[in-house]
This record gives structure tokens, sequence and C-alpha cells, in this order.
């Protein structure tokens, strides 16, 4: 981003200055240009701030309606069961004193001689009763079923909760499937495009994309969150350390009341999301040093930038923990020799660039081309030296 400065000069050279005239104004020293950029950059950041807080207040309401709805829904489900078991046991009870009144009625017919009219009576109240016996049998029938579909819609219910008390824990996911011990989740994780972070690297444009889409399948412990498995989708991004500490949350954290506000899957989550940052901005920041005429490669399982420089030389760069984020500087952990043009140089001299190179100052470590430029003019100072003092040797 440029920013541009008026000027204001005097008219003619020499001339005496008046209070109401416009002078030359002083230059924009590099010290107050990043002050005014680190300024902007704050104003962009509060309103960027101030839009998540808007978006996280309406989550939060919408998530007060539905628990008001759960809770109303639950009472009535109560209520009903409660009612359709008093229903049930009152039908039964009615089934039982019909059967035994036909039984009865049928043993008092053996031992009565009827005449043919009080046999046609006889058997109408018989089929009164089946019937009524039938129609009892047909109303328990039709209250079960309602049961059963109350009993289900409590396992809905409860498997909602558990889905909002998910999304309420881990704000910004989307839970796209929670079936058993199984749970899938939509992440999306947005890139903060630091003005100072760009200025600090030097990047111009950025053309990638800052904003990163994965799906995780998780696996919980039955009846907790504590994480047992994950899986995500794209594998680009190393997660193995991060599973192993989630596994062990309760270990981290012993105290039983942080427990009950907090999850291992709500701190994983936190944690993939702090993992994708770190590893899109390394990569964006390998990506550009790749246009110089150096060759970058970033590994991120062990979080290691190697750099291919002229001459047959590799340099590999441990990366501190939070950078490019952190002011953190890059650590050179290795020179070695890649070519025939470099089996001449000596270990030794290696060893003594290296020592040389992480006591250059650590702002000049931070950025990756910097670091770089500098071990290469030390590696052609140091061989300048030494095929001097050779030629001195020989005369």
């Amino acid at each position: 981003m440029y920013i541009f400065f008026p000027f204001f000069f005097q008219s003619n050279k020499g001339a005496k200055r008046h209070p109401w005239k416009l002078q030359r104004r002083p230059r924009i020293t590099p010290f107050r240009f990043r002050a005014i950029a680190q300024r902007l950059c704050s104003s962009a950041r509060d309103a960027y701030l101030g839009k998540v807080k808007e978006e996280l207040n309406s989550v939060e309401s919408e998530n007060v309606r539905i628990s008001n709805e759960i809770e109303d829904l639950t009472r009535t489900y109560i209520k009903d069961s409660s009612q359709l078991e008093i229903e049930l046991e009152g039908l039964n009870c009615s089934l039982d004193c019909i059967a035994s009144l036909g039984t009865e009625k049928g043993k008092a017919d053996g031992y009565v001689d009827c005449s043919s009219d009080g046999e046609v009576a006889l058997l109408n109240a018989k089929a009164d009763y089946k019937f009524k016996m039938l129609e009892l049998s047909h109303q328990i029938e039709k209250h079960e079923i309602t049961l059963s579909s109350l009993q289900n819609l409590d396992g809905i219910l409860k498997r909602f909760e558990a889905i909002e008390k998910i999304e309420d824990a881990l704000t910004g996911l989307k839970v796209i499937e929670y079936e058993g011990n199984c749970i899938r989740l939509s992440l999306k994780t947005c890139i903060p495009n630091s003005e100072s972070l760009l200025f600090q690297h030097k990047i111009e444009d950025i053309a990638e994309s800052l904003e990163q889409n994965h799906e995780l399948i998780i696996e919980v412990v039955e009846g907790t969150l504590d994480l047992k498995s994950v899986e995500i989708f794209p594998n680009d991004v190393c997660i193995g350390e991060l599973i192993d500490a989630a596994k062990s949350f309760r270990q981290l954290f012993p105290d039983t009341s942080m427990l009950e506000t907090r999850s291992s899957l709500e701190w994983f989550i936190r944690r993939v999301q702090d993992r994708i940052v770190l590893c899109t901005l390394r990569r964006l920041l390998v990506n550009f040093a790749n246009k110089s005429r150096y060759s970058f490669e970033y590994l991120d399982r062990v979080e290691i930038i190697v750099a291919h420089m002229v001459g047959g030389v590799d340099a590999s760069f441990k990366t501190a923990q939070g950078w490019p984020v952190s002011n953190h500087a890059l650590k050179l952990i290795s020179l070695k020799r890649s070519s025939q043009y470099s089996k001449e140089i000596s270990l030794s001299f290696l060893g003594k660039v290296e020592e040389v190179a992480n006591s250059l100052d650590a702002h000049m470590r931070q950025n990756i081309l910097s670091f770089v430029d500098a071990i290469e003019e030390m590696l052609m100072q140091r061989m300048n030296t030494e095929l001097q003092s050779d030629i001195s040797s020989e005369n």
C-alpha cells in the first residue's frame, strides 16, 4: 500500500519567509512511515474486530432463542409422557376388569338354564365385551406409538443440545454431522493480513487466498468431548503433536473448575486454527522468496525452511515458535554442501560461518531473504580471504 504526502514549495529561491506563505515540509523518515502504517493497520484491525463482535452477538442471540425452544419442548415432553403413562395404566386396568367380568359371566352361563331370549342377550353382551376390548387395545397401541414418538423426540433434542454445546464452545465452526461419537466439522480460518508483517518481509502483493477451509472428522470418548482420533482434509497441516497434546488435556489442566468450561476438543480446535495461520503465512513467505535467485522449501512436519543457495550450499533454518507472527528470529541450524562445486568448502569453514550467522542482528534474521543474503555474503568474503591466504603462502 502506498501513501502519498503533498509537499509545498516556496515560489522564489532565497526570498524572505512569511508566516502566511507555504513552506517545504520535512521528508517522511522510515520510522515515521512505519508508525503511520501501524496506525492505519490498527484502525483496520479495530474495524475487523468490531464486525466479528457483531457476528458473535448475533450468534449468541440465536443460541439463546434455540435454548428457550428446547426448554419448552422438554417441558412438553415430560408433561405428555407422564399423562400417557397414567392413561396407559388406566387402560390396562380396564382391560383386566373386562376380561375378568367376561370370565365370570361365562362361568355363570354354564350353571344357568336360560331361555332363548336370554341366550341372545348373552351373545350380544359377549360381542359388546369383545368389541370394547378391541377398541381399548387399539387405543393402547395408538398411545404406545405416541409415547415412542415422544421418546424419539427426546433423543433428537438431546442430540441438538450436544450440537449447540459444541457450536457455542467453538464459535466460528459449523457442525456438518454428529452421529454417535463421531463429529464432522467445517473449519474456516481467516489469515490476518497485517500491513506491518507484509512491510517487514517486503511483500508488496498477496496472490494467495487469505481464507483457508478444512474439514475435520473427530472421534471423541463416549459421554465426553475428550479427543480420541482426528482426520483433517485437505491434509496440508501437520497436527500430530496437537492430537497427542489434546489426548493428555486433563493432565495439562488438572483443575476441575477449568474442565467444566473447557474441553480437549475446544483446546484442540483453537490450536489447529493457530497452526493453519502459521503454516499459511510461512508458505506465503517461502513462495514470495522463491521469486528471488534462491530456491526455498518449507517442511511443515519439522518446521524447517531450506534455502538452496547459488554455489551448491544448502542452508536449513529452524522457525521460532510463532514465526512470522511473532518477532522471534530464525536460527541457522546447518550449512551443507549439495553439489560438486561446493565439495572444496571445508566443514570447519561452514561451521564458522554458521556460528557468525546466528550472532547477526535479530531484526535481520527475522526476514528469510535478508538472512540468506547475509550468509551468502559471509561465505564469499571468507572464501576470498582463504583464497588470498593460499596464494600468499604459495608465493
